[in-house]
């Protein structure tokens, strides 16, 4: 299964120049814990940050300052890390292992913005399929006990 399969595709993006209330704004509205930051370069939108609410917390709130005044390019990850839509699970899970990220925004061959995948989107899809594997031990226990009666 491809990551192109899973991913949120409905990703909530700003402006390297919206401000960090915008961003919190959003978060809220949305029920989400982190911001694409993007530049539009003719019809490619290409993520290039990543403004999470554990920044806006440590870096603007904890801090003090103004969340009016400061904008998503001030505080987001310069360094993003991505995803090609055509990587597999095992893939992503490795990446995010070895880069120690909970996010990573899922791009096409032109490096377009297509979805997110999260740590918890990926937890909650192997649970499922550790879930389907021991209902399959389970079954296969059964079906032995009752051949051998």
């Amino acid at each position: 299964m491809t990551i192109s399969a899973i991913c949120n595709r409905e990703v909530i993006t700003v402006q390297r120049d919206a401000t960090i209330l915008h961003v919190a704004t959003l978060m809220r509205q949305y029920h989400v814990g982190d911001v694409v930051v993007i530049d539009n370069h003719k019809d490619k939108t290409v993520p290039v940050g990543i403004v999470t609410d554990r920044d806006v917390v440590v870096e603007v709130v904890a801090t003090e300052l103004d969340s009016a005044v400061i904008t998503a390019g001030d505080i987001m990850v310069h360094s993003l890390t991505v995803i090609k839509e055509s990587s597999g699970i095992f893939e992503a899970i490795i990446l995010m292992s070895s880069k120690g990220i909970r996010r990573l925004p899922v791009v096409d061959d032109d490096g377009n913005l297509l979805g997110i995948i999260t740590l918890d989107d990926l937890l909650l899809l192997l649970g499922k399929e550790l879930g389907a594997f021991s209902k399959l031990v389970a079954r296969e226990q059964k079906n032995e006990a009752t051949k051998r009666r």
